[in-house]
């Protein structure tokens, strides 16, 4: 586990180095989201949801082709963007209301964007096997998304 958070500590600080209010919210998650999947093991996908209205809106992303819109409340990034709170999934094929837009994802993570007490986007990372994501992960991908 000590590797595991010292790997986020140094992947927070490339974070940190990457992104400028300057660049913009676009670019910022452009950038971040192929940071983290080159950098984050065993992951399949790795991108942005950004509110519109009642419903999420695919943002940047890398990995294959994804869901366009998620309703609040719907799926994984939809039940996250609900509750304002990060929601890890161990086995999605055990989560009710799983949203599959890539058959070979198994667990994910999905971090709530908070700017002002107010959603504004969700970060969301699929990984093809189980059981991938943990406490450690929460915690240091909270802090990237603060980076925003």
């Amino acid at each position: 586990m000590k590797q595991k958070e010292e790997q986020y500590q140094i992947l927070l600080k490339k974070a940190e180095s990457l992104l400028s209010a300057d660049f913009g919210p676009i670019s910022n998650m452009a950038n971040l989201s192929a940071l983290l999947f080159d950098e984050l093991k065993q992951i399949n996908w790795a991108g942005f949801y950004i509110l519109e209205g009642d419903k999420l809106t695919l943002g940047p992303f890398q990995g294959k082709p994804a869901c366009v819109q998620i309703a609040v409340g719907k799926g994984v990034c939809g039940t996250c963007a609900k509750q304002m709170d990060t929601v890890i999934v161990d086995d999605v094929h055990n989560f009710p209301g799983h949203i599959a837009c890539d058959s070979a994802s198994r667990s994910e993570i999905v971090v709530p964007i908070i700017m002002n007490g107010k959603l504004v986007a969700v970060l969301d990372i699929d990984s093809p096997i189980t059981d991938r994501f943990d406490e450690i992960d929460k915690i240091y991908l909270e802090k990237i998304v603060k980076t925003l």
